[in-house]
């Protein structure tokens, strides 16, 4: 029988203490988060990112006339994607914070 072995912790994947945001592609970044920053700052930085982009979704959605746009549809998405992506690099830096407090 084969002894079941739990995953080890998981580690941050950088020690770095700035990390690029995933929303900025290009060899070299010039838009970091700081993953020492205080959670709350953290926590605020993505909440207010995603918010941004939720409220231009519903916008979005309430306008009747977008099917006949396709390109103005893309620009949309692209709108939201970047402060969504942003939001998100910042969940994900707060978790890995809060999973391993000890770490930072």
């Amino acid at each position: 029988m084969k002894k079941i072995v739990p995953d080890p912790p998981v580690q941050p994947t950088s020690s770095r203490r700035y990390m690029p945001l995933t929303s900025n592609d290009c060899t070299i970044p010039a838009l970091l988060a700081d993953t020492e920053a205080p959670l709350d700052v953290l926590h605020e930085a993505a909440t207010h990112r995603i918010r941004a982009a939720t409220q231009l979704l519903e916008s979005i959605a309430s306008i009747d006339d977008l099917q006949n746009h396709p390109a103005l549809l893309q620009d949309f998405a692209q709108l939201c994607v970047i402060p969504l992506r942003d939001g998100c690099d910042l969940l994900d830096v707060l978790g890995r914070r809060l999973q391993h407090p000890l770490l930072t």
